[in-house]
């Protein structure tokens, strides 16, 4: 089931890989979108303020790990475009060594530091201890997430991306069962959320290990194979590191954002949440091209075919536009007719900030999508600098409108930090992709 991504018209090649990849990005928003749909109905308004301000937690903690975990599999997506397959169980075995001393790390680190994050963030105080509880086990699995990440970012870097897709979607429906079990039947509260996702997760990269160990010979490694070389790791964690710092100080800066945003109470961050988790949920396409380029600018990237880098991003960009004009007038409308899924009883002053969030933040989806192709573009080529710097961008824009937010005590300033974020970011990468290929061959 691998795809040579060499070969053949980009644009068709793409949208071959995406369709999966868009599927499994949506199954995860989905059980994910169940957590906080259980939570909200059946725990209360409190809990899924809980369980909302810790995604940027989430975000901060697990997206270091992922983002360094799939930079050391670019390398071998690069291996597998140039038939360098010995080179391809090398760098699998190397990428796990090092993804299991980054876990150790990172681990230790997010218990010793919880506390004083979760005071520098502004919880309120009737959330505090749920989201305390909440956000400890999520980190305590840690090598859950990180063993799907990882084995997905394997197979989908040489070309599979329908098997992280089957396996997910089983995940999904068990994160399901396992949320309405431990919340309904053991009245676990938010930490029955948290211990369903994280051992669904873990499920799935159970499975994905099997599979790869049963069916895919090109990725089953040896014992010798897990040794680091200093070359091969020394690539690795240059890619790696600032893929992980990008994520980092991306999440700083919508953690700026959930700080200021803590200030004007559980009601509007319980709104908040819900409206994130619609966007997230409609803006996975992007997500998913995303996924798609960084596999094919790897593999082409092996070749040194920068004529088809530049097809492919260019049909990419072409797809993701039209996406997301279309996606922006879905979600305006279906808006307040999604809030009341999450929340019970009065909903009227939720469906007022979460419809004022998605308006302010759609008519930025263009320059999100942008975000997502030049990215893994550049990444798949193995210019990771580049990127990092586009996440210092959005840093300094979400800190720039979050606190002018705070000094307004603005919601609008809020919602706008996204936005601005993503149309100064989209510029920059776009800016820096066509600096760097007018000096590639054409």
């Amino acid at each position: 089931m691998e795809l040579d991504m060499t070969k053949g018209k980009p644009l068709g090649l793409i949208l071959q890989f995406i369709g999966p990849v868009i599927l499994g990005n949506i199954f995860q928003q989905f059980y994910s979108m169940v957590d906080t749909i259980i939570v909200g109905r059946y725990v209360g308004v409190q809990a899924l303020a809980a369980v909302g301000m810790t995604g940027t937690i989430m975000f901060l903690i697990l997206g270091f790990v992922m983002g360094m975990t799939t930079g050391f599999t670019v390398i071998t997506s690069q291996r597998f475009g140039a038939g360098d397959y010995e080179g391809v169980k090398k760098s699998i075995g190397s990428a796990i060594t090092l993804s299991a001393i980054v876990v150790v790390i990172v681990t230790f680190i997010s218990f010793r530091y919880m506390d004083p994050l979760l005071k520098l963030m502004n919880t309120p105080e009737d959330i505090y201890d749920m989201a305390k509880t909440y956000i400890l086990i999520i980190c305590g699995g840690i090598v859950l997430s990180v063993l799907y990440n990882l084995m997905a970012s394997i197979l989908r870097a040489i070309g599979n991306s329908k098997v992280p897709l089957y396996f997910l979607i089983f995940s999904a429906f068990l994160n399901i069962f396992l949320d309405l079990f431990f919340i309904l039947k053991l009245n676990m509260g938010v930490a029955g959320a948290a211990w369903a996702t994280i051992l669904s997760q873990g499920i799935s990269g159970i499975l994905c290990v099997f599979y790869i160990m049963r069916f895919v010979e090109i990725a089953r490694i040896r014992p010798e194979h897990l040794k680091l070389e200093f070359y091969l790791a020394k690539n690795q964690l240059y890619i790696g590191i600032p893929m992980a710092l990008q994520f980092s100080i991306t999440a700083i800066g919508t953690t700026l954002v959930q700080s200021a945003l803590n200030l004007f109470g559980s009601t509007v961050v319980a709104s908040y949440t819900a409206a994130c988790k619609v966007e997230q949920f409609i803006t996975q396409p992007f997500a998913a091209m995303g996924m798609t380029m960084a596999t094919y600018c790897g593999q082409n990237r092996g070749l040194n075919d920068w004529k088809r880098i530049r097809q492919g991003a260019g049909s990419a960009n072409l797809l993701s536009g039209i996406y997301a004009l279309l996606v922006y007038g879905v979600a305006v409308v279906i808006m307040p007719y999604v809030v009341g899924i999450f929340v019970t009883g009065d909903v009227t002053e939720v469906i007022q900030y979460a419809n004022t969030y998605i308006r302010i933040v759609g008519t930025c989806f263009i320059p999100l999508g942008m975000i997502f192709i030049f990215r893994n573009v550049l990444q798949g080529c193995g210019y990771s600098f580049i990127p990092m710097m586009g996440g210092v961008v959005e840093l300094i824009v979400r800190a720039i409108f979050a606190e002018v937010a705070v000094h307004y005590h603005s919601f609008e300033g809020v919602c706008l930090a996204n936005a601005g974020a993503w149309l100064a970011t989209g510029i920059f990468l776009l800016i820096a992709y066509l600096i760097i290929m007018r000096k590639k061959p054409r």
